[in-house]
This record gives structure tokens, sequence and C-alpha cells, in this order.
């Protein structure tokens, strides 16, 4: 059976390509491509030849179809407009087709706007979760983001120029203002930007600035909540309700709830607490 290669191509600046992603491009006889006339400039530019078949997010099943006739003759490589398929762009029913047929699927690596903009973020690189596009409609952008405000991951997000100002200001709403940000501009292109700073001040950066460009927003994590409280501060939860005058019982119900200790070891801690008081 032949092959289906995910090639990863340029984000912008052309000397990303790898020596393996031009090797494939050479070797295979069809290159399925989300935007052909991107594809043609970048086959021209490095003097490749394929014969270029479309496919994007709205191929039916009948480019699905073609495209695995081209693959039960011969390899067959799939690339976006830019960066790695798949990764908010189109390939993954392809994927799926050509591994119900029996064919291999490989891929290679490559850039990405995502983990590209991840390391130069400032923010920490794992764990990290990649979400996409922000939805179109103001309402299902915020309700996409309330289920994301609790995240305690480095969020990955992609938004349009056009769109930037009113996600940034459902972000500070549901967010908060303070929650760290980077707002990566034209990654690996001559107007490239990483602006650090808070939800608030990204705000207002882009309110008093027309958003111009590919934007990928890096949103730092939400802090963690204590689950299990350290030892130290279960001593003095413990010490302070039995000045209160609770009885030892009554101490350990009190905080077991929001402490996460069991109850076995607050009792041994109230004996230390008891001892001290003694």
């Amino acid at each position: 059976m032949s092959t289906l290669y995910l090639v990863p191509t340029p984000l912008g600046n052309l000397e990303d390509i790898t020596l393996r992603a031009l090797r494939v491009l050479r070797e295979v006889n069809v290159i399925a491509a989300e935007d052909t006339r991107t594809a043609r400039r970048l086959l021209s530019h490095f003097e490749l030849k394929g014969r270029l078949i479309s496919y994007h997010e709205h191929s039916g099943a009948g480019q699905t179809g073609q495209i695995l006739q081209a693959l039960a003759e011969d390899d067959v490589a799939l690339i976006s407009e830019a960066g790695t398929p798949l990764l908010s762009d189109p390939g993954f029913e392809l994927v799926q087709a050509a591994l119900e047929y029996g064919h291999a699927v490989v891929s290679l690596p490559g850039p990405s706007a995502i983990t590209t903009a991840l390391v130069a973020s400032g923010l920490p690189p794992h764990p990290f979760l990649f979400a996409g596009f922000l939805p179109r409609k103001a309402t299902d952008r915020r309700s996409f983001l309330s289920d994301l405000a609790a995240q305690t991951a480095t969020l990955i997000v992609f938004e349009s120029p056009h769109r930037l100002r009113q996600a940034l200001a459902d972000l500070v709403e549901i967010f908060g203002p303070v929650r760290s940000v980077a707002v990566c501009r034209e990654m690996t292109k001559l107007h490239e930007e990483v602006w650090r700073g808070d939800l608030a001040g990204a705000l207002q950066e882009w309110t008093e600035r027309e958003p111009r460009g590919e934007f990928t927003l890096v949103i730092g994590g939400a802090t963690a909540p204590e689950t299990v409280w350290s030892e130290a501060k279960l001593e003095a939860a413990l010490a302070q309700a039995m000045a209160a005058g609770l009885s030892a019982k009554d101490a350990v119900q009190q905080v077991k709830a929001d402490s996460g200790w069991p109850k076995r070891k607050i009792y041994a801690l109230v004996q230390k607490v008891q001892s001290a008081e003694a």
C-alpha cells in the first residue's frame, strides 16, 4: 500500500522548510494542497514539479475519493496553506479514510504556529492546551471560553485580526484582567511580534492600534486551587478551632472536608497541637 505524507510547510519564512519535506515533495507524484495558489508559489520557489490536487475544508467525499484513488497508485503528500496539516487545517477526514483503506500515514516534523508561539511566550510550556480558532459568534465564543476558564494548563488559541479586540474583551471579562498573555503576531514573518503582558493591557494595546496579520494567543493557566493543605496550615486551623472552644472531635470534623487530609492523620496532629499547648 502507498503512504500519505503529512508535510508541514513554512508559516512565512521559506527557509523554515526541512530537507526531508523537500525530498518528499520532490518524490511524490501528487500533492494535495489546502490552497493551490500558495502551494504553486512554494513549489516554484523550490523547483518542485508535483501534480497539485485541491483539498480544503469544503472538500467533500468526491475529493477525498480522488486522493484515495491517487494513493492506490502511488504516495501522496498533504500540505496546508502554512504550518502543519490538521492543526486547525483540513486533513483529519482524509487521514481517517487513508488508514481505513490500509495506507500508511507518516507525519513529518516541521513548522507550527502553536509551538513557535508557545516557546516564545515566556509562559509555562507544559502542560499546554491548544484549542484552535475561537468561535466566530460572540455567544459561542463566550461559552467556549467559560468552559476553559478554570484550565490550569497554558492555553493556545488562534484568532483573526478583525475579531481580536472582541476576543480580548471576552477574555478580560471571563478570565479576569490580570491573567498573563502573549499576543503573537505574524510568527516567522517580516513583521513578527510577541507582545507580553496581561489581558487588560493586551485589550488596551489593540484598542489603540489596528490589529493586522495572523494572531496566536498564548494565555496563562488559571491558578490551581489548593487541594491539600500543608501540615502547618492544618495545625494552625486545629489550634484555632480548639482555642474557640471546640472539642478535638469537632475540630477534626470542621477541617476535614477542606483540608484534604484523612481523619486518622488529622487526629494525630490534634495530639501534637494539644501537646504544644500543654
